[in-house]
């Protein structure tokens, strides 16, 4: 009876971590881009990716400065800088898609893949968010707090840091996580 319970047991285990596992992670999404092109998340595997929700009138706007220069700085061979625009927080990003691509580019020369605008939190948050906050290890689970708050997802599209919007983008917290990434390591968060 005792084996037979511990194997019950067992297998409890492994369904609910097929389960899991089962659930479309950050490298597992279709998004769609601000153009309403389909993105397959997974054409980036290999590559970290460095997901930002933005907005912008945002006292963090400015932010997408650092975000250009990152993503110009490695290089979309070995970073890709992705932005999330969301209208979640105090209504700072309230333009159709082709206001927030007009604006980015002329006011920051933003290059780097933008998305179409998602909810980052709430009953209508986006798969993405989901696995982002919620899929993600411990370390680096809960809801999104405000604008341009950063994701470091890995080349296999493990979240492996989150970094809060007061950090900057070229923060030497986010540059070394990122060359530990590159370098094959894991970053220190």
């Amino acid at each position: 009876m005792n084996s037979l319970k511990r194997t019950g047991i067992a297998a409890s285990f492994f369904l609910a971590a097929f389960a899991f596992a089962g659930e479309p992670g950050v490298i597992d999404q279709s998004v769609e881009s601000l153009t309403g092109e389909t993105v397959e998340l997974a054409s980036y595997r290999g590559k970290p990716m460095l997901i930002v929700n933005t907005a912008s009138k945002c006292g963090y706007t400015p932010q997408y400065e650092g975000l250009q220069e990152l993503y110009e700085k490695y290089g979309e061979g070995d970073l890709v800088v992705i932005g999330f625009p969301s209208n979640d927080f105090a209504n700072q990003e309230p333009g159709s898609a082709e206001e927030i691509a007009k604006f980015c580019r002329i006011n920051y020369g933003v290059t780097f893949p933008m998305m179409a605008k998602v909810h980052v939190k709430g009953s209508g948050q986006s798969p993405v968010y989901r696995a982002l906050t919620a899929e993600s290890p411990e370390g680096f689970q809960g809801e999104v707090k405000w604008n341009f708050t950063k994701f470091l997802v890995d080349q296999d599209g493990r979240v492996v840091a989150r970094f809060e919007p007061s950090v900057k983008p070229l923060d030497e917290q986010v540059i070394s996580a990122v060359d530990a990434l590159l370098a094959g390591g894991s970053p220190k968060s």
